[in-house]
């Protein structure tokens, strides 16, 4: 069967988050574990022989039904999705407060984060997924995917995706001389990471030689792309997820 057009899904979709509790997730939850710690992670299998595996990487409230609607989207395009779980199983943090503590850990601690997105990216293989794989994140979870691909500590990634996520090199890295080809969508009303940071990030992959582009989306806030949230901007949305739906097929 052939993938629907990025349009089709968007449309499908949009439906979806307009009525949010109409969302079914076609995928399945998977618990697993990282040492003696419970994760439970969402994994949207391709029908048939998938194009490759995309590993989502959640925002600061943790692993949603967000994630999962993106995860069921991208099997519908005949990609393998596993949405990783980084705070751990049942903590969904649902204050501004818990939700700042969950990702100030990780910010403070970037083994563990590393340790822990690598450990779902096993996870999703373990289960089946496509060995080749595209590391995705929103808001902090772009954040995690930067960090992830200034590592270079993941195997068999063919590229990475920043959705309105933090964009700063933390202090100690730097971009390696060969890393994956990167998309970074912004808004360009974004308030939490300024147009500042996206010039300094251009400087850092225009020194490193890294293959890269970056999209900034007129009047998009930053979350542009949550569906039913007050900073959704339809249009970002839908020209962001067209431009990464191009990026899979350039780089699977």
């Amino acid at each position: 069967m052939r993938p629907r057009t990025a349009s089709a899904v968007l449309l499908a979709t949009l439906g979806l988050a307009a009525n949010a509790h109409a969302f079914t997730p076609a995928g399945d939850d998977v618990l697993y574990d990282v040492g003696d710690e419970a994760f439970e992670g969402y994994l949207a299998a391709a029908e048939g022989e998938a194009r490759g595996t995309v590993l989502i990487v959640h925002d600061w409230d943790g692993l949603g039904d967000y994630e999962r609607q993106r995860a069921d989207m991208l099997a519908e395009q005949g990609y393998d999705a596993f949405a990783v779980d980084l705070f751990g199983q049942g903590n969904r943090p649902a204050t501004t407060e818990a939700r700042q503590a969950a990702t100030r850990a990780l910010y403070e601690d970037r083994e563990r984060m590393r340790t822990l997105t690598l450990a779902g990216l096993a996870e999703a293989r373990n289960q089946g997924a496509a060995e080749t794989t595209v590391v995705i994140g929103y808001c902090f979870g772009g954040a995690v995917a930067l960090e992830i691909a200034r590592s270079s500590e993941a195997e068999g990634v063919a590229g990475y995706t920043s959705f309105h996520g933090g964009l700063g090199t933390p202090e100690g890295q730097a971009w390696p001389e060969e890393v994956p080809p990167l998309l970074i969508a912004h808004g360009g009303a974004d308030s939490a990471v300024p147009m500042s940071d996206v010039a300094t990030l251009t400087e850092e992959l225009e020194a490193a030689g890294a293959t890269y582009e970056i999209q900034v989306y007129s009047g998009a806030p930053h979350g542009f792309t949550e569906f039913g949230s007050d900073r959704y901007q339809e249009r970002a949305d839908e020209k962001s997820w067209a431009a990464f739906l191009e990026f899979l097929d350039e780089v699977l």
